[in-house]
């Protein structure tokens, strides 16, 4: 399983704690916890990643064992300790302003 920790807004549109977990089928890459984690809570499919061209929302960040993931192509293969679910896949929404 694949664990995952969501932002509080999403937490609260998904009606779930702090953390997730997901099964993932395959490759253990961004786009397929994300898929799966859509396919888990359909509430938050466009809430990561836009609808039609499934690029990640400007303000949102993925972060992995101390790595920004954010700008890593969705079929790239996340750290083995995530794959493990021994750390989980930080899903953090972005802040902006002055």
């Amino acid at each position: 399983m694949i664990r995952v920790v969501l932002p509080h807004h999403l937490r609260t549109l998904a009606h779930v704690g702090k953390e997730v977990e997901v099964q993932v089928d395959g490759p253990t890459t961004l786009g397929s916890v994300l898929d799966a984690l859509e396919a888990q809570y359909p509430m938050l499919r466009g809430t990561i990643r836009d609808h039609v061209t499934q690029q990640r929302r400007l303000f949102i960040r993925f972060f992995a064992c101390g790595q920004d993931l954010s700008h890593q192509p969705p079929d790239a293969s996340l750290p083995d300790a995530v794959a493990s679910g021994a750390e989980p896949l930080w899903i953090v929404g972005a802040m902006a302003g002055g």
